[in-house]
């Protein structure tokens, strides 16, 4: 399997194997070497609609900066690209783990993004290739909106439709507060791997901006987020929600006003839906073949992980199921107003 554009002694690889195809922006290799294993980090695309070059100086940053929480593999290598890696990829540790369970894992899950979220800001000047908005929320909304357009061209239910509109309507236009912290934006409980000590490790990182980071709190512990995975799928109740919260904020410890918390919650679950819409709308479209930026094509995907995504999509947005993570958040916002 000829991946890399050095030879494999060179690196001190013994073994490659091709991983199982669970997600839509990467394929992973698991390399085998004398001492710390690696995994090569394969773009099929950027969600962020980079150009190649600029996708892996983005990840690239990503990695190198998550790792100081201690939480997150560390970047090892850049492939650039090539013929045989037209998008390049990312050399990084491998993290020998099991997948996160759900809800007895929650609290390292809280630890890990604490720990990320704790990290020290750099000057707006060293924020770059990471997106650093000056209005993080407002930039939060927009993304919602460009993604809400599409909407009308996922045959949605009516009922689907006109919910998602008076949610997005229902949005606040400012916050209390707006701590800003390094987030993942990609923080599902998917993307954890806990190791034999407990620990928490998070390890897709290519969506990373300047933010709030309760986007990230919502992100693992959203209905829309728990039920993802290919593999392991878990509802959790109010009340241990809650306790994740409460878990992450005793290690954060900075306090972040509940009303801004519920709202990045809101947000990141409209964010999903409309990001369901627009993959419903646009995964039958071919492949890219200049592989540029982003593209959703099943093309790049494995047919088990296509047909999964298509029924976790539908699944969430269905009416009957948006009225019922629209009606958690009363609930939820009187227990963490007390």
């Amino acid at each position: 399997m000829k991946v890399l554009n050095a030879p494999e002694g060179e690196l001190g690889i013994r073994n490659m194997s091709l991983m199982a195809d669970t997600g839509l922006a990467h394929h992973h290799i698991w390399l085998e070497r004398d001492d710390i294993d690696w995994v090569a980090r394969l773009p099929k695309q950027s969600q962020l609609g980079l150009s190649t070059r600029d996708n892996l100086h983005h990840q690239a940053a990503c990695f190198a900066r998550a790792a100081k929480s201690g939480h997150t593999p560390e970047l090892q290598k850049v492939l650039p690209p090539s013929q045989e890696l037209p998008r390049g990829g990312l050399l990084v540790s491998a993290i020998h783990g099991r997948p996160a369970r759900l809800p007895e894992d929650l609290p390292a899950i809280a630890e890990a993004l604490a720990a990320l979220h704790r990290l020290d800001l750099p000057s707006m000047e060293s924020r770059p290739p990471i997106a650093s908005p000056a209005d993080a929320w407002g930039t939060m909304r927009e993304e919602i909106e460009r993604q809400a357009l599409w909407l009308s061209e996922a045959d949605l239910d009516d009922g689907a439709f006109q919910l998602i509109q008076q949610l997005l309507r229902d949005l606040p236009v400012r916050l209390p507060d707006e701590v800003r912290s390094l987030i993942s934006f990609d923080a599902h409980p998917g993307n954890f791997l806990i190791t034999d000590s407990g620990h928490a490790v998070l390890v897709d990182l290519e969506k990373c901006r300047y933010g709030l980071p309760g986007f990230d709190l919502a992100h693992a512990s959203l209905y829309t987020s728990t039920t993802w995975d290919i593999h392991h799928q878990t509802e959790l109740d109010i009340d241990q929600i809650a306790a994740f919260y409460r878990h992450w904020q005793q290690w954060f410890g900075r306090a972040c006003h509940p009303q801004t918390l519920l709202a990045c919650r809101k947000a990141m679950w409209l964010w999903s839906l409309t990001w369901c819409a627009k993959w419903q709308t646009q995964h039958d479209m071919p492949q890219d073949r200049e592989a540029q930026g982003e593209d959703w094509s099943a093309e790049l995907s494995a047919d088990s992980l296509v047909t999964h995504v298509r029924d976790r999509a539908a699944h969430y947005l269905d009416p009957q199921v948006i009225r019922r993570i629209r009606d958690e958040f009363p609930t939820l916002r009187d227990i963490l107003n007390h």
